[in-house]
């Protein structure tokens, strides 16, 4: 009942529009109910640095919402539903729900190592081990709700978005894919990512899911 209380009504978006925009007053907060969506951040000359890519059941915009203004924008990969989170209830929830308050700061807690993991890639990793990084933890992450399997999941990003997601150029990403595709590793192709030898591409690349969630060991090796 007081996870109902905490929604508000449900909101079709279609894709390609903005939720939240850096540097907003007021901003809201929102459950992503199904579709996926990207969070970025703009440069002055133009650029942009994709932060995370979200997909049904990830809460948007939870990190920022007591800033004064948002310091990122939200922007949906594909149609989406969302319910916007009532601020003004949250303090009911930590005060008299504190199993849901506990849910909520574990979301915020898995959302932030993520973050962490990200930069790290950005900074240590090379091209093709933060590729594979990202693949495996999205698939990882729609398994678990049932938007995909050991095996793959369709994948609705471009090119384009996944290499600002990854800090290269579409061009090296390509060769990247091609290289990954020739090694029969995983394909990605026609909005469908496919893990075709995922042991290896585990090992091979020390993919470690704890960050995600530690039940996720589970399905680590399926």
């Amino acid at each position: 009942m007081m996870l109902q209380r905490l929604q508000g009504p449900r909101i079709f978006v279609e894709s390609g529009k903005e939720l939240v925009h850096e540097g907003q007053h007021q901003h809201s907060a929102y459950v992503l109910c199904s579709g996926w969506a990207y969070t970025y951040k703009g440069l002055p000359d133009g650029q942009r640095q994709i932060i995370d890519i979200q997909i049904a059941g990830d809460l948007l915009g939870i990190r920022s919402l007591l800033l004064k203004t948002s310091d990122q924008s939200i922007v949906t990969l594909t149609e989406v539903e969302v319910r916007k989170i009532n601020t003004e209830r949250l303090s009911d929830v930590f005060r008299s729900a504190p199993r849901l308050a506990l849910a909520l700061l574990w979301a915020i807690s898995r959302d932030e190592a993520m973050m962490v993991e990200h930069l790290v890639s950005l900074g240590k990793r090379d091209a093709i081990m933060r590729t594979v990084h990202m693949l495996l933890e999205l698939g990882a992450r729609a398994e678990l709700v049932g938007l995909g399997t050991s095996q793959g999941f369709g994948c609705p990003i471009s090119q384009n978005i996944l290499a600002d997601a990854l800090g290269i150029t579409p061009i090296h990403l390509n060769r990247v894919l091609r290289q990954l595709r020739e090694s029969k590793l995983l394909v990605f192709k026609d909005g469908l990512v496919t893990f075709i030898d995922r042991k290896r591409l585990i090992e091979s690349f020390q993919m470690d899911f704890a960050y995600l969630n530690q039940d996720i060991a589970s399905v680590k090796k399926r």
